[in-house]
């Protein structure tokens, strides 16, 4: 009955308004001063030149950091598969065999495409 999820329903409505009401209050207490020297990137004091001046930055790094958490994530389900591996029965472990075909298929994606190609 969607009458039993009205709790849920009220506590999302509560978590909305509150984060609306506190980036509300942040927005008016806050001084908004912004000038080129405080908008100016900043890493460990040193100015930026070349590439990184002009905001150009090769995303070959994220690209591997991300295909590695999607990966990561996706093993992760194999753990408790293989814990109840015998309740599941021939059903269980050919569905875990046509999500390991996904996930290979997703590799050879990514490795054609050339993700994980490290280019210096």
């Amino acid at each position: 009955m969607p009458i039993d999820f009205l709790p849920v329903f009220l506590m999302v409505a509560v978590v909305i308004m509150l984060a609306a009401f506190i980036l509300t209050v942040s927005r008016l207490l806050r001084p908004d001063n912004p000038y080129p020297e405080k908008n100016r990137p900043y890493e460990c004091g040193i100015d930026h030149v070349g590439e990184a001046s002009a905001g150009l930055f090769k995303v070959q790094y994220f690209v591997i950091a991300i295909l590695f958490v999607i990966f990561d994530v996706e093993t992760m389900f194999l753990f408790p598969w293989a814990v109840v591996l015998a309740d599941l029965g021939l059903f269980g472990y050919i569905e875990m065999f046509i999500f390991i075909m996904m996930l290979l298929v997703g590799f050879i994606y990514a490795w054609i495409k050339g993700a994980l190609e490290w280019e210096v």
